[in-house]
């Protein structure tokens, strides 16, 4: 696929592996359309792009507000590229030290805001892409998601996230069968520990130095620019669909993350 001229929505684009891809595809020539919930980081990021971005305020959990940024998307040309990068929190052990059982309340909420939200984002993304005129070879387009690693052997505590990002590598398959027909690729990128702004005011070198053993090369935590660059990769390569690639330097989470 040829990203000039494209046009590419990123929900949670607003900050972490979503605003690095929204940096590289937009300086390769996409339009880029960012999508978060927090206004502040999305328009600051359009901001920082210049033109041709827009921000939509995003939640990727209803379908109005995701059929919205694609309809804002449309309006700067022929949708190609669909980047699912959104955040949310939530980890607890399944007992607790008295023996009590962990709530069923935040086990629904992560697997809604991982898996079901990515879901809605490829469904209306899709939708979005197959109106567009295919190109070389009849692609249309390209759909990112976000696993990680934790799909494969989360960490104490993980339950709820492990299910969900094994949720998205699990569709990852399904959905480019169901979207071949129509020319649309579908591939997951599962990262590792990456330095994002989740991690707040934290030195980054003494994050690295905690993961540096675990981490088998490069001595350090990912950062969010290596996230960008395969995402652009995965775009360009039309013979990568229905797959999921872990991006981590060969770690692999002991029970507490860190062995």
């Amino acid at each position: 696929m040829i990203i000039d001229g494209a046009v590419a929505l990123i929900a949670g684009g607003g900050g972490g592996f979503g605003a690095a891809t929204a940096r590289r595809l937009h300086a390769t020539g996409a339009r880029v359309v960012i999508c978060d919930l927090d206004e502040a980081k999305g328009r600051a990021i359009v901001e920082e792009l210049g033109q041709p971005a827009a921000f939509v305020c995003t939640n990727v959990l209803s379908a109005d507000s995701v059929a919205a940024a694609f309809a804002t998307a449309e309006q700067m040309g022929p949708v190609r590229i669909v980047v699912v990068a959104h955040g949310g929190t939530g980890s607890q052990r399944t007992l607790d030290r008295d023996g009590n059982p962990a709530g069923q309340e935040l086990f629904d909420k992560v697997i809604k805001v991982f898996l079901s939200g990515t879901y809605n984002v490829v469904r209306l993304g899709a939708a979005s892409i197959a109106k567009s005129d295919p190109v070389a070879e009849g692609e249309r387009g390209v759909i990112i998601t976000t696993a990680s690693i934790a799909a494969f052997e989360g960490t104490i505590g993980q339950a709820a996230y492990s299910a969900a990002k094994g949720g998205v590598v699990g569709m990852t398959l399904p959905l480019a069968r169901d979207l071949a027909p129509v020319g649309i690729r579908v591939v997951t990128i599962a990262p590792g520990t990456f330095l994002t702004p989740a991690f707040g005011d934290v030195d980054p070198e003494a994050l690295d130095a905690k993961w540096a053993t675990a981490v088998q090369f490069p001595k350090r935590m990912g950062r969010p620019s290596e996230y960008a660059q395969l995402a652009q990769h995965v775009a360009e390569n039309i013979y990568l669909n229905g797959e999921t690639i872990r991006l981590d330097g060969a770690l692999r989470f002991t029970p507490k993350g860190v062995g």
